[in-house]
């Protein structure tokens, strides 16, 4: 064997010995599922690249790692809303424990938060006494229209333009403060719900520990 000979057999050998040990280093398989049937191969044909599928390291046979399936328009705009969401939830808290601290610095004892919204459901208590009181003037007056406009009925006199007019304008006043009475009742609720929660929170701040404690 001459010097030409020898020098090209030992480079094939170099070159096998490098692809070999880029198979054994690196190669991959891809196992992906389509029309319902499990396929594998070395490469990725276009129809498969958005499709779930399982790479496997080709010299040892074993899995190493999972590619989802690329999302659809309608799933990449629900995560970003959900993302979006999940920031937002975040702010709330942090802004939520800021006033939490800051109602804890600014009520020395649990009593005193109970007087400051004390006030307030004092002053709704009062509006809420004044609107049932204008709500039963309301009744009463109506009630008298009504009675006027009976007793020219059963006289057989015709009921005028305006007392028609009054009556109608008494009703629409009638109930437009009736929904006002609601809103207010809705709101002295809501109150009373946002007291017991500023309690509890405050406690909390207070004293950490029992409200781990308190909680199922």
């Amino acid at each position: 064997m001459n010097l030409n000979r020898i020098a090209a057999a030992m480079l094939l050998l170099a070159v096998a010995a490098t692809a070999g040990a880029q198979q054994k280093g690196g190669k991959k398989l891809y196992c992906w599922e389509e029309n319902g049937q499990r396929t594998c191969g070395d490469a990725l044909p276009p129809g498969a690249v958005e499709l779930a599928r399982t790479e496997i390291n080709a010299a040892t046979g074993r899995a190493t790692g999972e590619v989802g399936r690329a999302l659809t328009e309608e799933e990449v705009a629900a995560a970003a809303e959900r993302e979006k969401q999940a920031i937002a939830d975040t702010l709330a808290a942090a802004a939520q424990r800021r006033r939490d601290m800051a109602m804890v610095e600014s009520y020395a004892t649990e009593q005193d938060l109970r007087n400051a919204y004390g006030e307030r459901l004092a002053l709704l208590d009062d509006a809420l006494k004044a609107s049932v009181m204008g709500e039963e003037n309301l009744r009463r007056s109506l009630v008298t229209l009504l009675g006027q406009a009976n007793n020219l009925e059963l006289a057989g006199k015709p009921v005028s333009k305006s007392l028609l007019s009054r009556l109608q304008a008494q009703h629409a006043d009638l109930l437009k403060q009736q929904r006002i009475i609601a809103e207010q009742r809705v709101e002295r609720a809501s109150l009373d719900g946002e007291l017991a929660d500023a309690v509890e929170r405050y406690r909390s701040f207070k004293n950490p520990d029992a409200a781990v404690l308190a909680r199922p």
